[in-house]
């Protein structure tokens, strides 16, 4: 009996077959922490899946914005991913190097902002060139721009005033996909001058605990994962992580189980934990 598995995620077989579909358009969302000591734009110009454009997420964030990877406007989305030659309708699948990391985090924007058919890679970039997939080389060719027409829904976006809410009333299930050094405090957060710990009534569910390998697991998994964790699907859920990134990898798993009373915190801990006027918990409580 097969598992069952995400509707939201492709695997290299199926994307193998369709390179080169006029149809299709595949994008490199790879973005790392520091400590990865990887430079995502530099690996892309080296090496990348055909026909891959690469999506910059410290470029196209909101302008001025003091913190990291801040959500662009719907308008300023739609002309950075329509330069990029992606549209509303396109069969659109993003991908990472070590797979499942930064790439949900483009799949979640790109269908918040209005594209239909987004799916991430299962496995990522380091696996499929290890495999000896088809990789191309060299300066990438530019696309052709296009129009991406915006979605102007921001609901599924919890800001800091609705984060101090939730906090103080626990309406909604907090999952933070942080490490559970970094959770609990007893880990350094990568920001310099960044507090530790975490909201009070988060519950940690570390990406690893979704993961197997940079792949999905399949919705078993998935659910098992958020049962450890104490997370009641049937309650609504807001994630959070570092700095919006991987937490969209846990709004990938709820979407893939059906669970649709979700938000992302977009300020994340870099706003929470950067502030010195917000509760902050230690341990694993």
């Amino acid at each position: 009996m097969t598992a069952e598995t995400s509707p939201f995620v492709v695997s290299f077989e199926w994307l193998s077959g369709r390179l080169g579909d006029p149809h299709l358009r595949i994008v490199d969302a790879s973005w790392y922490l520091p400590q990865h000591n990887r430079d995502p734009r530099a690996e892309f110009g080296a090496a990348r899946i055909p026909g891959a454009v690469f999506f910059d997420q410290d470029r196209i964030v909101a302008p001025g914005s003091d913190l990291p990877h801040t959500l662009a406007s719907p308008d300023d989305f739609a002309a950075a991913v329509g330069t990029l030659g992606l549209g509303n309708d396109d069969v659109i699948v993003v991908y990472d190097g070590p797979g499942m990391f930064s790439a949900p985090r483009v799949w979640w924007m790109l269908g918040l902002n209005g594209a239909r058919n987004v799916f991430v890679l299962d496995g990522g970039f380091d696996r499929w060139r290890a495999d000896g997939l088809p990789v191309a080389t060299g300066p990438a060719p530019m696309p052709a721009p296009v129009i991406f027409r915006p979605a102007g829904d921001r609901s599924p976006v919890a800001t800091f005033e609705e984060m101090q809410a939730i906090v103080v009333t626990g309406a909604c299930q907090i999952a933070d996909a942080r490490s559970p050094g970094r959770f609990a405090g007893t880990e350094a957060e990568p920001r310099a001058g960044m507090r530790s710990g975490h909201m009070p009534g988060a519950r940690n569910v570390p990406i690893s605990t979704l993961t197997t390998a940079g792949r999905l697991k399949d919705l078993a998994g998935l659910r098992d994962a958020f049962d450890e964790a104490g997370l009641d699907l049937a309650r609504p859920v807001v994630t959070s992580c570092g700095s919006g990134v991987t937490a969209s990898v846990i709004m990938l798993a709820l979407a893939s189980l059906g669970h649709a009373d979700n938000r992302l915190y977009d300020g994340s801990w870099a706003e929470w934990g950067g502030r010195n006027d917000t509760p902050v918990v230690m341990g694993n409580a």
